[in-house]
């Protein structure tokens, strides 16, 4: 297994007094006790299928076994998970963790090409994948070192009858299962009975261990997988634990999670709601809001985890504003910036603040967070326990409280490094251990931070971060694209969305054949919405391309259509 890079999170072999009262030795430590102490407690729910902790344990420990025992998969391999939001996932992610495995969190909206860098570039050797996926699989499967495959459909966790309609459903009704040929793949459901009753052979993985390679483009716009070990995302869960339980009880018995749990906010959020007994109820598609309301109606929810773009999109339906939210406690907003507009008409709507919190992968996530009573609409919050903040000049020098410039974190939290990328690491991370995010903030004399500025060009779209570099890559693959900008612009659902600038060398090229061409290659929230041809793009002395000129350039009179005319920008 590929070695710490950060030399902080090295000196993590245990984690600062104080923060883990329970003495926890690694997340797979965390996980059995938790099921033991909540055995009888629902745990995560997904298309009317409850899980218990018991039940998880139980499923998680088969996993683990047919890992160890029907695998040459060793402790460190990496295995992919390519699932939305099952009750698969917990089962599959803590069973991996039991056999000693490195989990990579793969989006389930991933294009085939998006899917082979990520296997290729970690070294997976396994892969958890949903049906609905398998036919990408197939395009890429000989440029990858995946040998294990392990397919799963949306019921297989279900009783037969419900099982039997929902998994025909999807696939004959909705057509939502392409054909696909894989290989030796295995059915997930059977992989799971198996074993079901027998016990893993233990894996005692330390702090500093690999546990999750969450992959990131960072500030750099590159995909790369950020090394979250045993110590960073067990420091995060008990940390935002310690913080959320001290606003209050009751939050967590029925918790409404409509945010993917291969994102990493939702993945530790989860886990700080199992550590609290709480309930899970996962949304496989948070686009489809009528679908979202009539599952919170089902499901009186004591707290939601959302973004802006959630609470906005249901704050406008009649149906959600009608709902009793005599028991919600709890609501925690983080993945992308929260306005005070959707804050004031979710706390209208509901009678409950939204406590804004900020992260990013590489600090597993949570760096701040509002305290629920003190609540101070436009910052992210104080910084969580055990976690060390500042903010430095362009020369790295600490500022005094209310100058801008750039946040610096260093906390157990922090990741070890870049996988494989050890230059980008220690560009990333200073030998002391600060993580320099690159984004712009300034600290109160109170210790509350606030973002003024995000990383630099980064386009966050809905939660999901979009690196410039990756659309244009895509884009210039074009025949008849010479060069081309991405930027991001505001988007009253969404946040942000994609605009692009394209140089072309032909006259013939229009804006439906680009977002053609970006919809073939890229995942749908990276689709460009606006497209626009220019006769050359803004530049520096020496050649970079000026994005700021691009996002103060006012629009063509025209960026809808599919024919335009040509204008400098």
């Amino acid at each position: 297994m590929m070695g710490s890079i950060n030399p902080y999170a090295t000196s993590y072999s245990t984690l600062p007094a104080g923060l883990n009262r329970w003495a926890y030795a690694n997340l797979v430590d965390f996980f059995e006790r938790t099921c033991a102490r909540y055995a009888d407690k629902p745990a995560f729910t997904s298309f009317g299928r409850t899980l218990s902790y018991a039940e998880l344990e139980r499923l998680s420990a088969s996993f683990a076994v047919y890992i160890q025992r029907h695998t040459d998969l060793s402790p460190g391999d990496r295995i992919a998970i390519q699932l939305p939001n099952l009750i698969q996932y917990p089962v599959v992610l803590f069973g991996a963790l039991r056999a000693g495995l490195v989990v990579v969190n793969t989006n389930p909206l991933y294009t085939a090409e998006e899917m082979a860098h990520q296997f290729a570039d970690s070294g997976a050797r396994a892969l958890v994948i949903h049906k609905s996926m398998a036919h990408k699989a197939e395009a890429i499967l000989e440029r990858t070192q995946l040998n294990h495959l392990f397919v799963t459909q949306v019921g297989d966790l279900h009783g037969f009858v419900k099982r039997t309609l929902l998994n025909a459903a999807i696939k004959y009704i909705k057509h939502l299962e392409p054909d696909f040929y894989l290989p030796g793949a295995l059915g997930l459901r059977d992989v799971l009975l198996e074993h079901l009753g027998e016990r893993p052979t233990p894996v005692k993985p330390g702090l500093h261990d690999l546990a999750v390679l969450q992959y990131t483009g960072g500030t750099t716009g590159v995909a790369k997988g950020a090394m979250l070990t045993q110590g960073n995302l067990l420091a995060n869960l008990m940390q935002g634990y310690d913080f959320i339980n001290s606003q209050g009880s009751g939050w967590a018995e029925n918790v409404l999670l409509p945010l993917p749990l291969y994102h990493i906010y939702a993945f530790t959020v989860s886990q700080i709601i199992m550590a609290s007994g709480g309930h899970c109820v996962l949304v496989a598609n948070p686009r489809d809001i009528d679908s979202l309301v009539r599952e919170i109606a089902h499901w009186p929810m004591t707290a939601f985890m959302g973004l802006n773009t959630l609470f906005n999109a249901l704050c406008n339906r009649e149906t959600f504003r009608q709902l009793d939210f005599s028991r919600l406690e709890l609501t925690l907003s983080g993945g992308m910036a929260l306005t005070r507009d959707a804050a004031n008409r979710w706390e209208k709507v509901t009678g409950c603040p939204i406590m804004e919190a900020y992260g990013l992968t590489e600090a597993s996530p949570a760096v701040a967070i509002n305290p629920r009573h003190a609540i101070q609409p436009g910052t992210i919050g104080l910084a969580l326990p055990h976690t060390e903040v500042k903010v430095v000049d362009e020369e790295g020098r600490q500022v005094a409280d209310g100058v801008p410039g750039m946040l610096c974190v260093r906390g157990p939290q922090v990741m070890a490094g870049y996988w494989q990328r050890e230059e980008e690491t220690h560009e990333t991370i200073t030998d002391d251990g600060w993580l320099k995010t690159g984004d712009i903030a300034v600290q109160q004399s109170d210790g509350y931070l606030r973002i003024v500025d995000r990383a630099k060009d980064l386009i966050i779209v809905s939660g999901f971060n979009v690196y410039p570099n990756e659309v244009e890559d895509v884009v210039c693959a074009h025949p008849e694209v010479v060069e081309c900008a991405a930027i991001g612009v505001p988007d009253p659902d969404s946040g942000e969305r994609v605009k692009l600038f394209v140089v072309s060398n032909s006259a013939s090229l229009d804006r439906a054949a680009i977002r053609e061409w970006c919809r073939r290659h890229l995942t749908a929230y990276k689709v460009p919405r606006e497209v626009e041809l220019v006769t050359e793009l803004p530049k520096s002395p020496v050649g970079k391309v000026i994005r700021r000129h691009l996002r103060d350039a006012p629009p063509a009179a025209d960026t809808t259509g599919t024919t335009e005319s040509r204008r400098s920008a």
